[in-house]
């Protein structure tokens, strides 16, 4: 009965470990053949067929060509912008609305957190949004993606979970020595809460990052892009003209495909280098918010 039973649990391991193994071959491949060919020499991808699993000749001209480019370097500039104080704003709003939530003697604590989970599953649409930006003058202004998104509802409730663990004492301890709620916050819970907080700093990060719909929405004026919006205006109207000046018709189609790969490559490495940081915190930090309480 032992040895069928390892015989088993065997199996299911080699099936489990073959299983996970393609998943990652399918998440990694895709990724892997965009860097590839964006170190491809251009003529000879283009004529290139099947997998890619090394760069088809060896050409740096793409990359010149993308960081050349000045709408790259102000793209640059506005994301981070946007991502700097918009992480900021939002676990700052994200901290006072979880640490109001998460205590027991607030008035009205249930029906204020029935509010705020119903606007996960209702919201009002993107003209009403569209025309509240408008009308508080945040329209074509890069605050315009950071005001109106200061809090996301589940990194709320995962925050709150998160400090709703933290023991009743020390905030009972603090008061007795003359503690207010802002000392309590941040001199008590938020550093006791860190692994928590730096998951929400990727979280939001990344999502800032990536962002470009709304940014599409409310910024008309180019030196206001994002750099997704760049991007995305590389990709999808094919826009590479302007990034391989003088040469041929012929010539600028190749390098304007290995162009486009360069700029994926470009705005995705930045935040790739940011995450192996923090991922000693993710697990523990979801855990914590998901499991407490």
């Amino acid at each position: 009965m032992k040895t069928e039973s390892s015989w088993l649990d065997r199996l299911f391991n080699l099936m489990n470990y073959t299983l996970l193994l393609l998943l990652v071959m399918a998440t990694l491949y895709p990724l892997l053949y965009v860097l590839f060919a964006s170190f491809s020499d251009p003529a000879r991808l283009l004529a290139y067929k099947g997998l890619l699993w090394k760069p088809v000749g060896f050409s740096l001209e793409a990359y010149r060509s993308v960081l050349a480019n000045p709408g790259i370097g102000v793209g640059f500039r506005n994301t981070l912008f946007i991502v700097v104080f918009g992480v900021t704003v939002n676990i700052f709003m994200t901290a006072l609305g979880a640490y109001v939530l998460s205590r027991k003697n607030v008035m009205w604590n249930k029906v204020f957190m029935f509010l705020i989970v119903f606007t996960m599953f209702f919201g009002g649409g993107l003209i009403p949004m569209y025309l509240v930006v408008k009308g508080v003058g945040l329209l074509d202004s890069l605050w315009s993606t950071i005001i109106p998104f200061a809090i996301g509802t589940f990194n709320l409730i995962i925050m709150r979970t998160s400090f709703m663990g933290i023991p009743d004492s020390l905030e009972e301890s603090a008061k007795i020595d003359g503690a207010n709620h802002f000392t309590i916050l941040f001199r008590i819970i938020l550093p006791l809460s860190m692994p928590v907080i730096a998951v929400m700093i990727l979280y939001y990060a990344v999502d800032k990052w990536n962002g470009w719909f709304y940014a599409s929405v409310f910024i008309k004026s180019r030196e206001l892009f994002p750099l997704q919006l760049v991007l995305r205006e590389i990709l999808i109207s094919n826009s590479t003209d302007s990034m391989s000046i003088g040469a041929s018709a012929g010539d600028r189609f190749q390098i304007g495909e290995t162009i486009k790969y360069a700029t994926i490559i470009v705005a995705t490495f930045p935040i790739m280098c940011v995450y192996p940081f923090l991922q000693r915190y993710f697990v523990k930090g979801v855990m914590v918010g998901s499991l407490k309480g």
